[in-house]
């Protein structure tokens, strides 16, 4: 009666139940909604679901005030009075209430025994510790709103045999089975009761609704035949304090998630506000309309079996062998021609730069796939030797004079930005990877041999000796070499970052002593090569490891920039007078460098979320990309003929190459970046090499060998992790890969995707024995690594074997995740590649898979017409339950539905990971 007209009401009505209350408010012109109607299978509507709150509070309530009536010990126990068995609890319905009940007792130390007619909570009930108990007929009871429904008679009169049975052997019985609309059904009959042990509990959760105890006298407690009974039907109310608490936060994201930030809004359109609506201004609301659900789609015929044509063992040996000798005989000849055009002047270069390929090769083939991001990092500082060939045409004063000195000037400022910034990323993340008790690197041990390289090299050039760059320019090749064997482990990995800080060091310190130049121009040498480091530092230093795929590509524009700068500059020097060798490989540098400068300023773009993700489809793309590539082989003749005037058709060919660049950088998604910056870590490579051959240094020709074939490596993984080649990733004369929701003939998931909370996960781990998790980048994105680290903490101090299991492709570039999960804390030797754990998957407890999709999809092995069919993934699936932690049901990168989440062992927790993954830390540790 005092409340206003026209005004608005939140509360539990049970407008069923209470026709009379609700014409009153009607009478008023109300706006009411009613928490009790909140639609419960609505996976956005859990934060709303008041009713489960009071549910999960009352579960726990009823065992605290049966141990509270119980005389004896919930636990068992061994005294010197002898022994006291674990009290027997037997918990009928699994819902909230059920639940909760099921996780405290079990937390007290009793032998708990549940049942529920509903077959899907089985794992639940399992996960939280308790035996599940069946009946011996084939019915579900799964009902409507996540309640049970009404069963057949001869299900019943076989579920009471069963509770008679268990009557007489349990001590205390909780029961919460209620049928939204009807009388609670009765399922501890009087004369069950009368068979209980003297001293029994039971526990009445719906006695308002008449009760499951025939017994009970709802609101009382009172006692038996020897048995007390609690048919209290204020269970929430007696914690006070938790109930308001979770009640208002009920409420709270209700109003929150009406409408935009700062504005109510009744949209009708909403379900969760539809649901609940039961009047509005008067007019009666409730029961909302039935949402129409889509019939299901028609069953397609299952694909025919992909049968793998048997092949002749003999034509096989034939084809194997022919490619050999097509292969080998191939580089023969391109060799020989080289020789036969340019003569022998190019036979020593050419010999340096096929022996660094093959040594590149095995030392990137040794790198742990933990160590990429790393090795990324570390080539990414080693390609900043571009500085060598700026420094060699620098000139002017203490500012340079002429466009050359300009261009080289610029070469050696973004190349030592390269230097500063990669060496501090390398030792940033190779510090993550130190565990609590490793043992010193002992770094300053270091200091030795680059004394003797340096200070030697310095000390003998004072002296009057000469010819000594040669030799300081091999052993500085050969420390990048050594830098790159180095991350074949966490634990040599600080010895590889400083052999290639050595090694650059050493190559710039040879190129320096060997310059004939003024005192002047030192000075700009000097200013320029500081201002570099110094900015380097300063940026990589700040940088967060999400960012570093970033920083990478931002780094590798650098690289271009210079090659390119250095490529003009050298050409504007030499004009009439350079060698045709020396116009071929300046050619090559700037077309290179300039691809690779502005591929990666589309890469950084796209990571940075500057630009959408999403792969450029430009129209006749395949034919404008081969004009551009004829332009550019057009050009060359051009330059070639032109002699001294040549210029510009040298910086036509840097801007055809900048286009294509941009072209073939933007026509690739967001998803296949990682194979994006890991070409364009090649390309800087090969343009190093072209700069070497151009000032024909053969520091230059093994250092660009050995990046050139790390990107090229570390792209063939990432293409192999995706089940793609990388012409058809790169698309330069082919469309970008389709995405569609669903490939022509592919299978349907079965079934339907079940949600679960975090109690009920905690339950999971608590009575787990071996976990692992499986991160994705969406971990990356909302900086869950840190919860999760104390999570993986929390797990193995209390005797779990946790294992992380990481995909090729996890990530924005090639081992991101191992570093970000480094940085939080987690041990570098439980974390696995996905190869080391194939097919060892069915002995797993459970499995959190957090943040990742497509990599964990049944389908690429089941369904031959998935779009991403053959890709290697994580079988999680093979684990005895699994746990997706997402944002929502929506599908991965690659459009598709996952069957996985429609197994029965899966349950789907939605949310933000880290939020989520917060409120699993905390309740982890409470357990």
């Amino acid at each position: 009666e005092a409340l206003k007209p026209k005004g608005m009401l939140i509360s539990f009505l049970y407008p069923a139940q209470n026709t009379d209350l609700v014409n009153k408010l009607k009478a008023k012109q109300m706006t009411v909604f009613g928490m009790d109607c909140m639609p419960r299978t609505l996976s956005r509507a859990q934060t709303f679901d008041a009713l489960s709150s009071m549910a999960n509070i009352a579960g726990y309530r009823a065992v605290v005030e049966s141990a509270n009536a119980f005389g004896r010990f919930f636990a068992g126990q061994f005294t010197a009075a002898g022994k006291v068995p674990p009290a027997k609890v037997l918990i009928i319905g699994a819902g909230v209430a059920g639940l909760a009940a099921i996780q405290q007792a079990k937390g007290m130390g009793a032998i708990v025994r549940a049942f529920d007619v509903r077959s899907s909570v089985k794992e639940q009930i399992l996960s939280a510790g308790a035996e599940f108990l069946e009946v011996q007929l084939e019915e579900d009871g799964e009902g409507s709103g996540g309640y049970a429904k009404t069963m057949s008679k001869e299900f019943i009169e076989a579920e009471m045999a069963l509770f008679a049975d268990q009557a007489k052997d349990v001590d205390i019985i909780i029961t919460t089975a209620l049928i939204p609309g009807k009388k609670a059904p009765i399922l501890i009959t009087k004369d069950m009761i009368e068979t209980m042990r003297p001293g029994s509990v039971v526990v009445d959760l719906a006695a308002e609704a008449g009760g499951n105890i025939e017994t009970t006298k709802p609101g009382e407690n009172y006692v038996y035949k020897g048995v007390t009974h609690i048919g209290y039907t204020d269970l929430p109310s007696r914690l006070p304090t938790q109930s308001s608490s979770l009640y208002a936060n009920n409420i709270a994201k209700y109003l929150l998630s009406m409408g935009p930030k700062g504005r109510f809004n009744i949209d009708l359109e909403d379900e969760a506000v539809r649901g609940a609506l039961v009047l509005q201004s008067g007019e009666m609301m409730w029961p909302p309309p039935k949402v129409e659900t889509p019939p299901p789609p028609a069953k397609k015929e299952a694909p025919a079996p992909v049968v793998k044509e048997e092949l002749d063992p003999n034509q096989v040996a034939f084809n194997f062998a022919l490619g050999k000798s097509v292969t080998v005989t191939s580089f023969a000849a391109i060799l020989l021609g080289l020789a036969a055009v340019a003569g022998s002047s190019l036979t020593t270069s050419v010999t340096v730069l096929i022996l660094a390929c093959l040594a590149g090769s095995q030392v990137v083939y040794g790198v742990t796939p933990a160590l990429h991001s790393p090795l990324m990092s570390v080539t990414n500082a080693i390609s900043g030797m571009t500085a060598v060939g700026g420094l060699v045409l620098m000139g002017g004063g203490t500012l340079p004079q002429t466009g050359a000195q300009s261009l080289a000037a610029l070469a050696v400022l973004v190349s030592m930005v390269n230097i500063g910034g990669g060496f501090i990323m390398t030792n940033r993340m190779l510090g993550m990877f130190r565990r609590e008790g490793d043992a010193p690197a002992y770094r300053f041990l270091y200091l030795i041999p680059a004394a003797l390289l340096l200070g030697g090299y310095v000390a003998a050039t004072a002296a009057g000796v000469a010819q000594l760059s040669g030799m300081v320019y091999l052993v500085s090749s050969v420390f990048c070499i050594l830098a790159i064997g180095g991350l074949a482990s966490q634990t040599t990995a600080q010895f590889g970052n400083a052999m290639g800080l050595i090694g650059v060091a050493g190559g710039l310190s040879a190129t320096l002593g060997s310059l004939s130049v003024p005192s002047l121009v030192y000075q700009q040498v000097g200013i320029t090569m500081a201002a570099g480091t110094a900015t380097g530092v300063a940026v990589a230093s700040k940088v967060g490891v999400t960012e570093l795929p970033q920083l990478v590509a931002a780094f590798h524009s650098l690289v271009g920039l210079a090659a390119v700068a250095t490529a003009i500059a050298s050409f504007m020097i030499e004009g009439a007078h350079a060698t045709m060798i020396h116009k071929v490989s300046a050619y090559i540098a700037a077309v290179i460098g300039a691809v690779t400068l502005t591929g990666s300023i589309v890469a950084f773009a796209k990571l940075q979320g500057l630009v959408k993700g999403k792969a450029l489809v430009l129209p006749f793309k395949r034919v404008v990309n081969a004009g551009l590539i004829v332009a550019i082989a057009y050009s060359l003749s051009a330059f070639l003929a032109a002699g001294a005037a040549g210029l510009s058709w040298l910086l036509t060919a840097s801007v055809v190459a900048g286009v294509f660049g941009f072209i073939v950088a933007a026509g690739v998604g967001a998803g296949d970046m990682p194979v994006v910056i890991t070409l364009l870590n090649s390309a800087s490579g090969w343009a190093l090499c072209a700069e070497g051959f151009v000032l024909n240094n053969n520091l230059l020709n093994i250092v660009g060998a050995l990046i050139g074939s790390s990107g090229a490596i570390l792209s063939d993984i990432m293409c192999k992790a995706m089940n793609k080649g990388i012409a058809n990733t790169v698309g330069v004369f082919t469309p970008p890969p389709k995405i569609v929701p669903k490939a022509e003939g592919s299978q349907e998931p079965q079934g339907e995707a079940v949600t679960t909370n975090v109690d009920t996960t905690v339950a999971k781990l608590v009575n787990a024995k071996t976990v692992r998790i499986v991160p994705g980048y969406g971990l990356a994105v909302s900086k869950g690594q840190y919860p999760l680290a104390e999570i993986v903490q929390t797990l193995v101090d209390s005797g779990k074997q946790v294992q992380i299991i990481v995909h090729p492709v996890a990530g924005r570039m090639p081992g991101q995740l191992n570093v970000l999960l480094a940085e939080a804390g987690i041990p570098y030797d439980i974390v696995l590649e996905m190869e080391e754990v194939e097919g060892d998957w069915d002995d797993v407890d459970v499995t959190l898979v957090i943040g990742a999709n497509d990599t964990v999809n049944c389908a690429a092995e089941d369904d031959p017409n998935c779009d991403i069919y053959g890709m290697p993934v994580i079988r999680v699936w093979d684990s005895k339950q699994v746990v997706f932690f997402k944002r929502s049901l929506a599908v991965g990168y690659a459009g598709l539905d996952n069957p996985v989440f429609y197994k029965d062992n899966t349950n789907m927790l939605l949310g933000d990971a880290k939020d989520v993954l917060n409120d699993l830390r905390d309740n982890l540790r409470a357990v």
